[in-house]
């Protein structure tokens, strides 16, 4: 809109810079506050502008920001109101009085809006915050494992002490009970025979509750299944060689893991497995099934065997000399 077409409107062109503002901002339908929001200039301000009472404004520069958004606000040109406010500002006789307190000091076109400044504050308090993380925790700089320095202390993350859970006790007798044909020697630590024997299918053996440091040979301990009450303890052996010497007490098997070897089924027309009792050491040849296995002999023991058989056979008669040649 010209200044030639708000003179046709208003009938006579208005004397002043305000007066032609306000005849432009009528001509729009605008109010004076839809004016102040579009150019964030106090009402009050532009108030003054348009009654002429520019002494009202701190001084012209600020008089001039004003008005320019102003006129740009109504569609004018804000060159040509900004150089008119400052004639009718320096006018001899016109009057200016300075502002101590003022709301706005700028041209408010230029100026930050609303959401700018907020998200500005946004802004600064987060980086704020963050500061105060970094320096006081230190939860942003991957800090060392295990404590975190927290002002001048030192925290430590406690470590809990392992777990140890004891071996079960063993309670109860102990009890060979023979899987197969297997040949076994048990005797104490005295070196008594306690059993010395072959066990068939389904025979048991219940070690004596006061044998002093019991112990076992036996040829095939993977055919020997031991339980102490009612703990199923692992086989001795997988047979691939007979064992001598192992210690068989409750207190000795307890460190034992415990297996799942399956009871010991009986051969087809056995009989009801027997409990066997504590059979002492019988003479050599009373019973073959009870004789040493050569795998438990020891070298002495050979020994005093050959030397027995020697004197009981007699002594080999010398070689005959083949006669000489006549």
């Amino acid at each position: 809109m010209s200044d030639g077409d708000l003179g046709e409107m208003a009938g006579a062109k208005p004397a002043t810079v305000g007066q032609r503002l306000r005849a432009a901002r009528e001509a729009q339908g605008l109010s004076l506050p839809e004016v102040a929001t579009r150019t964030r200039v106090t009402q009050r301000f532009l108030e003054a502008i348009e009654n002429g009472r520019l002494e009202d404004l701190p001084s012209s520069t600020y008089a001039v920001g004003f008005a320019k958004a102003y006129a740009r606000a109504v569609g004018m040109d804000q060159v040509v109101i900004g150089r008119e406010i400052r004639e009718e500002m320096n006018a001899p006789g016109a009057v200016q009085r300075q502002h101590h307190h003022v709301q706005e000091i700028a041209d408010p076109a230029r100026g930050p809006s609303r959401t700018v400044v907020i998200v500005a504050l946004g802004l600064a308090l987060a980086v704020l915050i963050l500061a105060l993380l970094w320096f006081a925790t230190g939860v942003f700089r991957g800090g060392d494992s295990g404590s975190e320095a927290i002002g001048n202390a030192q925290v430590t993350a406690a470590v809990p002490a392992p777990t140890v859970v004891p071996t079960p006790a063993a309670n109860g007798p102990v009890v060979l009970t023979a899987a197969d044909d297997v040949w076994l020697r048990v005797y104490d630590a005295a070196d008594k025979t306690l059993f010395i024997g072959t066990m068939k299918p389904g025979e048991r053996f219940e070690v004596p509750a006061n044998a002093n440091d019991p112990k076992i040979n036996v040829g095939r301990p993977d055919k020997l299944r031991i339980t102490v009450g009612d703990r199923v303890i692992a086989p001795l052996g997988d047979g691939s060689r007979p064992l001598k010497d192992i210690g068989i007490s409750a207190t000795a098997l307890a460190g034992r893991a415990t297996g799942a070897a399956p009871s010991p089924t009986p051969s087809a027309g056995a009989s009801t497995p027997v409990v066997s009792r504590a059979v002492p050491a019988r003479a050599a040849g009373q019973r073959r099934s009870n004789a040493l296995p050569p795998a438990f002999a020891s070298p002495a023991a050979d020994d005093a065997a050959a030397a027995n058989r020697a004197a009981t056979q007699g002594a080999a008669p010398a070689a005959t000399a083949t006669p000489a040649a006549q």
